[in-house]
C-alpha cells in the first residue's frame, strides 16, 4: 500500500525524445519510413516462405518465425513511439504499460531461441547432410518453434507477475519512449531485490545459454568445414553466412543495450541504444537474407514477375 499522501500510479507518462523536440518532424519521418521498410521486408519474407514451394525447408521456416517476431516486436513499440514524437510526450495506463512490457519481452527474447534453433539447423545441414531431411522434419521444426515461444512466454510471465505485486506510488514519469523493464522497476516503491535476482537468472537462461549453444554449434561447424575440400568448404560457408551475420548483429545490439554498465549518466544513452534493437536489427534481417541467399532472390524475382504479369493482364 502507498504511504502518506502518495497514491497508486494508474497512468504512466513517457517523456520520449524531449531533448530532441526541435527535430521531431525529421525523427517522425525517419522512424516512420524505417518502420514501413521493416514491415515490408519482413512481410515479404513471410509471404515468400509461405507461398513458394522451394522455400518450404527448415531454414526458411525458422526465418519466417524470426521475421514474425521482428514485426511483432517493432509493432509493440514503434506506433506509440511515433505518437510520442508527434505529441512530444505519451500517456499510457499502468495496465497498458505492463502489457507493452510483456509483449516486448516475449517478442524480443524469443529471437534468442529462434536464432539458436537456426544454428542447430545449420549444424545438422553441414555435419550430417545425409540424415538432415530425416532429422529436421516438419514435426521437429514445429516442436522447436512452439517450444521456443512457450518457454519465453512462461519465463516473461513469471517476471510480469512479480512486477504486478509491487507498489508504484508517487512519480509516474519515465524518460523513455516505451515501457522497458529498467525504467518500470525504478518507479517501484517496493523492495525489488528479489525481482532483480530473478531477472538476472532468467536473463542468463534466455541470453547466455542460447548464445553459448550458438558458439558451440559454430565451433563444430567450422571444425567440420575445415575437413572439406575447397569447393565444399565454399558452399558450406555460404549456407551459414547469412545466419552468422544475423547472430552477430542481434547479440551485439542486445549486449550494447542490456548488458552495458548503466547509471544515471548512461540511462539517457540507453534510451537511444534501444533504437538499435527495435529498428536496426529487424530492418537488417530481411536485407541480409534477401541479398545473400540465392533462393530468396529467385523467389522474389518470381513473385515480382507474377505481379507484373497480373498487372499487365488487368490493364489490357
Amino acid at each position: 500500500m502507498c504511504e502518506g499522501n502518495q497514491t497508486q500510479i494508474t497512468q504512466i507518462r513517457l517523456l520520449g525524445f524531449q531533448d530532441l523536440h526541435k527535430f521531431k518532424t525529421i525523427l517522425f519521418i525517419v522512424f516512420l519510413l524505417t518502420y514501413t521498410m521493416i514491415l515490408t521486408g519482413n512481410f515479404v519474407i513471410i509471404l515468400l516462405v509461405t507461398t513458394i514451394n522451394n522455400l518450404k525447408v527448415p531454414m526458411f521456416f525458422f526465418l519466417k518465425h524470426l521475421a514474425t517476431a521482428d514485426v511483432l516486436l517493432t509493432t509493440s513499440v514503434v506506433p506509440l513511439m511515433l505518437d510520442i514524437i508527434f505529441l512530444e510526450e505519451g500517456r499510457l495506463s499502468f495496465a497498458g504499460c505492463i502489457t507493452q512490457l510483456y509483449c516486448f519481452g516475449i517478442f524480443g527474447f524469443v529471437q534468442c531461441f529462434l536464432i539458436a534453433v537456426m544454428s542447430y539447423d545449420r549444424f545438422l545441414a553441414i555435419y550430417n547432410p545425409l540424415r538432415y531431411s530425416s532429422i529436421m522434419g516438419l514435426d521437429v521444426c514445429l516442436q522447436l518453434v512452439i517450444g521456443s515461444w512457450l518457454l519465453v512466454t512462461v519465463l516473461i510471465s513469471s517476471e510480469i507477475v512479480m512486477v504486478c505485486q509491487f507498489n508504484f506510488c508517487g512519480l509516474n514519469n519515465i524518460d523513455h519512449f516505451f515501457c522497458d523493464f529498467g525504467p518500470i522497476v525504478e518507479l517501484a516503491t517496493s523492495d525489488t531485490s528479489i525481482l532483480m535476482y530473478q531477472d538476472f537468472v532468467i536473463s542468463i537462461f534466455m541470453i547466455f545459454f542460447p548464445f553459448a549453444f550458438i558458439i558451440m554449434t559454430y565451433i563444430s561447424i567450422f571444425y567440420t568445414i575445415l575437413k572439406m575440400s575447397s569447393n565444399q568448404r565454399r558452399k558450406a560457408f555460404s549456407t551459414c553466412s547469412s545466419h552468422l551475420i544475423t547472430v552477430c548483429i542481434y547479440y551485439v545490439t542486445l549486449i550494447t543495450v542490456y548488458m552495458a554498465p548503466s547509471n544515471e549518466s548512461t540511462s539517457n544513452v540507453n534510451k537511444y541504444r534501444s533504437l538499435l534493437y527495435i529498428l536496426v536489427t529487424p530492418l537488417m534481417n530481411p536485407i541480409i537474407y534477401s541479398l545473400r541467399n540465392q533462393k530468396i532472390k529467385r523467389a522474389l524475382q518470381k513473385l515480382l514477375k507474377g505481379l507484373v504479369t497480373v498487372t499487365c493482364k488487368r490493364s489490357t
